[in-house]
């Protein structure tokens, strides 16, 4: 097997480690009789770990040789956090193992975001986001659906040991990754033979690198929320629908349009740069709340999570792939991912707040609204920045 085939097969067997047990923790605490404060507060805890240590991973990886290790021990702590959660759920417990999944998971996709730039340079960079983006949506919702089926037939234990089979394959798939083929220098975005520049002059300094972090936070401001609102919005309105199938269904529309949305934006980058990815990404956010602001009928999950697959499965190539061009010969390339990647967290988490105090104040529909607003912000500031990003966001130079 091919390194990048390996790459490939990492991305979809990762996608079920990197989250955890998700959902389904919070459903097997709650049959141990914890409440739902205390399962909110631990996992408010591990995300809020995760989201500390995402930068500090980023200067790891970048001043590390040995990237494939750390995702190998990325993934063993969070099978063996999990499965402490399972042996003994007990709050502090449960707690500390969840920080300690948080942080491993923080770890994945500076990992994987580097030993790609290695593996393919900057030419090759943004065809190969797209492939490792749509096998992990791919294996998301494989995980999803296997998750559901063995844990409807055998009960919650099936959820934990797919995980960890997961991660058995996950692993063997870096394994597989030759070494002597990531070019270390070109993961961290350096030039040959060029010291690195101070790393806080680097990312503090960059006029674009504030830009991207600036737009791609408001977009998930806005976006977070709208998800779990939506399910609590058809229910609050009396639509009849059930509940928990609708959620699944919001899931699965969602991820399926991911996957050819990644294709489609590897290819518009590689032939018109990250700038059309960026916009197409940020004008379906809007949209999507707007109709779930103005259209109460259940039949709206159609096109609002089709639009979240559009925003998301297109960002999804284009943060990466436009954080790497900005920092090209800096040395810092994952470093700067990373504290983009934790102001978007901050963004979300921010989210489920902003949504709920409105919807609480002003219903379902002005959430929807306020979000929609948000959004606009993110595209009205990207536009804004046209002329600082262009370098970076303009048509990358061919091999």
């Amino acid at each position: 097997m091919s390194s990048l085939s390996a790459l490939n097969a990492l991305n979809f067997f990762i996608a079920d480690v990197r989250d955890g047990l998700g959902p389904f923790l919070g459903v097997f605490l709650q049959q141990h009789g914890w409440s739902p404060a205390a399962i909110g507060i631990a996992m408010s805890l591990g995300g809020a770990a995760g989201m500390a240590a995402t930068t500090p991973i980023g200067l790891l990886v970048d001043a590390t040789h040995r990237k494939r290790a750390l995702l190998v021990i990325a993934a063993l702590l969070i099978v063996l956090a999990c499965a402490v959660n399972y042996l003994a759920p007990v709050f502090a417990v449960t707690v500390a193992a969840q920080m300690i999944a948080g942080i491993a998971a923080a770890a994945v996709a500076p990992c994987i975001a580097a030993i790609t730039l290695g593996l393919v340079r900057q030419q090759g960079y943004a065809r190969q986001l797209g492939r490792n983006e749509s096998s992990n949506h791919a294996g998301n919702a494989a995980a999803a659906g296997l998750a559901g089926l063995l844990g409807w037939w055998f009960g919650l234990v099936a959820v934990f040991v797919l995980m960890a089979a997961m991660a058995i394959a996950a692993i063997v798939a870096v394994l597989l990754i030759n070494p002597r083929d990531i070019d270390h220098a070109a993961a961290r975005g350096a030039t040959e033979g060029a010291a690195a520049t101070p790393v806080l002059r680097t990312l503090l300094g960059s006029a674009p690198l504030r830009l991207v972090t600036g737009t791609v936070m408001l977009f998930h401001l806005a976006n977070a929320a709208m998800l779990p609102l939506l399910g609590q919005a058809m229910v609050a309105r009396g639509t009849g629908v059930d509940a928990a199938g609708y959620t699944a269904a919001t899931v699965i529309l969602a991820q399926a349009t991911m996957i050819p949305m990644a294709l489609l934006a590897a290819g518009l980058a590689a032939r018109r740069g990250y700038g059309l990815v960026f916009i197409l990404a940020l004008a379906a956010l809007p949209i999507r709340g707007l109709i779930a602001g103005v259209v109460d009928n259940p039949l709206a999950i159609i096109p609002v999570q089709v639009l979240d697959g559009v925003g998301a499965g297109l960002l999804g190539v284009a943060v990466p792939g436009i954080v790497a061009r900005i920092l090209d010969g800096s040395g810092h390339a994952t470093a700067g991912l990373a504290a983009v990647m934790t102001m978007q967290g901050i963004g979300a988490s921010l989210s489920a707040t902003v949504g709920g105090v409105v919807a609480q104040q002003a219903g379902y529909g002005a959430a929807f609204l306020v979000l929609a607003v948000i959004a606009l912000a993110a595209l009205a500031l990207w536009l804004a920045g046209g002329a600082v990003l262009r370098p970076a966001a303009g048509q990358p130079a061919m091999p």
